[in-house]
């Protein structure tokens, strides 16, 4: 399995299993487990980006996209419980043999850790810095990021192919970053659909929306 890793798959290896127990000896095993909500938020979240990542095209072999649904993850469990999540889907979908193992620790940085925490970002600059509004919150923190985080996620990994020798610039270009503009809205209407229907049916599974602010008159 790692026979045949590159520099760069190594280093990110290293960075991507750093970050995640870095995260576990800040998170308390014990509140977790204790917590049936979280479980049920942070396993549930990962079967569905499971099945979500499943589902996947490309015009070039090894260049294949897919949807990634991060931003309302983010959302939904806040930042460090959507990269325990996130993490349990990748390693699930490496398991099944959609993603290479040797891919595994580029795919956790570039592909979703880096996104996350531009999610992340976003949604705290909305909340301190502009005013607190049902459509602020659905739009700048849901609907926008969502095309957002998948445009950052394809052309860190199409930087990635090029410098690791893995495919000439012209492939990545012709092949992969082309279809960024194809997936940019259909992201964001997921990330924005999914976001609105739970503050609307189920609120509370979202972490990161409180009524007091968005949608008490003020």
């Amino acid at each position: 399995m790692f026979e045949n890793l590159t520099l760069l798959q190594g280093l990110a290896w290293v960075g991507y299993l750093g970050l995640m127990l870095g995260l576990f000896k800040n998170m308390s095993p014990t509140q977790l487990l204790h917590d049936r909500r979280s479980q049920h938020l942070i396993f549930g979240s990962a079967a569905c980006l499971f099945v979500l990542w499943l589902f996947r095209a490309g015009i070039y072999d090894g260049l294949n996209v897919h949807f990634l649904w991060l931003s309302a993850l983010t959302l939904v469990l806040g930042l460090r419980r959507a990269l325990l999540s996130s993490f349990l889907a990748l390693l699930g979908i490496s398991l099944v043999g959609k993603e290479s193992w040797a891919m595994f620790g580029v795919n956790g940085l570039l592909g979703i850790s880096v996104p996350l925490a531009l999610s992340y970002l976003i949604y705290n600059l909305s909340f301190h810095k502009l005013p607190r509004h049902f459509f602020i919150y659905i739009f700048l923190c849901a609907f926008i990021p969502g095309a957002l985080l998948i445009s950052l996620k394809m052309l860190l990994l199409g930087c990635y192919y090029f410098i690791d020798g893995i495919h000439s610039w012209e492939v990545v270009v012709d092949n992969y970053l082309i279809l960024i503009p194809l997936m940019l809205f259909p992201e964001a209407m997921l990330n924005g659909m999914t976001i609105t229907l739970l503050i609307i049916y189920c609120p509370t599974w979202v972490y990161t929306f409180y009524d007091k602010y968005y949608l008490q008159d003020k």
